[in-house]
């Protein structure tokens, strides 16, 4: 499991409300859901962080 650093995020409110409505929808936390969000983006571009077992 990887080490996870926490940062504050500034949203605007509507944009929070979405969001936490999302996970609610999705039976997630707003944290999680942010990071799956986040998560997908990364791989859609390409750009998601290699497994350990890939970097050996």
């Amino acid at each position: 499991m990887s080490k996870k650093k926490a940062f504050a995020l500034r949203l605007n409110e509507e944009m929070l409300k979405a969001i936490e409505k999302w996970a609610s929808d999705e039976f997630r936390s707003t944290n999680g859901q942010i990071e799956w969000m986040l998560m997908k983006s990364l791989k859609e571009a390409k750009r998601a962080p290699k497994k350990k077992s890939d970097q050996t």
